[in-house]
């Protein structure tokens, strides 16, 4: 007969093992946003892409990262929201950082992008809300000053490895291009299609003075591509480059709809890290809402309007900041209410296999 205090104390060591396997067992995150800047705190000021969220969702658990531009921020439900910093080296560093802590399982998380931008008028207006299909990198490239280049040329910005603007055929360079999935992106557009986004007098009074096709309509939610830069064009010049541009890398399939800053960086981090297994590259969104138009409006220079284009001061500065919580927590909401019908993604698909790796990009 073994000894009861043998019984014990093997006892002790199988809840002590068990308790130590609670305790070192990663945090399941389901949906991960991610904001780019704020512009004070994280409540309780003047909001920026952030606070909504954590106001809004109790996002009340923080998680220090003296690796990344800002803490994490968590609530009960699995909802995680970070913040990049502004730029795409910030968002690629921020999100690889976060990426690969291994406090957080991220194998089944959806990353939801959420952020303000600049609009074409001729696809959105202010206050709306464009789902991305494609993500086009507008700073990869060659660049000769304006004023010398060839008089048929119309920009002097040329793809890498070519020796004239939009020569054929678009060879697109790892990380100027990048894909989302597409069947998810419609999902994502069908749950959050109809929700009401804020319109009043003054930004009516803003889109007055603008031409374009959409310019004039009350804020709505589309499918549209976005260009991502470090840098902060302007102007309506600079807008006819980027429908071009983004023309050229997606074989006419990419409709230039929004500019940001950091979504490349974004996505690139996040494919490397679907290489490595942290992440299901099918399972990212690209959520982006007009604060302000890319150009100048009617009787006003492009530098003149420029010079307006502040944080805090755009002409939709609010209104879509509301707009990219409302829409993104449509989705989000979604995803968390019908949890129990994942690993499968919203289109019923189980992009795991039998060996446990996630599906990687192409």
């Amino acid at each position: 007969m073994i000894p009861r205090i043998l019984v014990f104390a093997l006892l002790l060591g199988v809840v002590s093992q068990s308790c130590f396997a609670d305790a070192v067992r990663p945090i399941l995150v389901k949906v991960v946003v991610i904001a780019m800047f704020e512009v004070g705190k994280d409540t309780g000021d003047t909001p920026g892409e952030l606070q909504y969220w954590v106001e809004r969702d109790h996002l009340d658990q923080v998680y220090p990262m003296p690796d990344a531009y800002h803490p994490v921020r968590m609530n009960s439900q699995g909802e995680m929201a970070i913040l990049t910093g502004a730029g795409t080296a910030h968002g690629a560093a921020t999100v690889m950082a976060v990426g690969l802590d291994p406090r957080f399982d991220f194998s089944h998380a959806f990353w939801i992008v959420a952020g303000i931008a600049g609009g074409n008028p001729n696809r959105i207006s202010l206050g709306s809300a464009a789902w991305a299909h494609y993500v086009v990198d507008g700073d990869l490239g060659y660049e000769i000053d304006s004023r010398e280049v060839p008089a048929d040329w119309t920009t002097g910005y040329i793809p890498l490895r070519k020796t004239r603007p939009f020569e054929l055929p678009a060879t697109p360079p790892d990380g100027q291009l990048f894909e989302l999935d597409g069947a998810l992106t419609e999902w994502a557009f069908k749950i959050s299609r109809d929700t009401p986004l804020p319109d009043n007098d003054v930004l009516k009074a803003a889109r007055f003075s603008f031409d374009g096709a959409a310019a004039q309509k009350p804020p709505f939610v589309t499918v549209g591509d976005t260009m991502s830069s470090s840098t902060f064009w302007h102007g309506k010049l600079n807008d006819t480059w980027a429908n071009q541009w983004v023309s050229y890398f997606t074989a006419g399939k990419g409709q230039f709809t929004t500019t940001g800053m950091e979504d490349t960086g974004t996505l690139q981090s996040l494919k490397f890290l679907a290489a490595a297994g942290r992440v299901d590259w099918h399972r990212i969104l690209v959520l982006r809402t007009v604060s302000n138009y890319d150009q100048q409006p009617r009787g006003m220079t492009a530098p003149e309007s420029l010079a307006h284009q502040r944080i805090g001061t755009y002409s939709a500065y609010l209104p879509s900041l509301e707009a990219a919580y409302r829409v993104g927590h449509s989705v989000v909401d979604a995803l968390l209410r019908q949890w129990p019908r994942y690993p499968l993604d919203p289109n019923g698909q189980d992009h795991s296999d039998p060996s446990g790796r996630l599906t990687k990009p192409q």
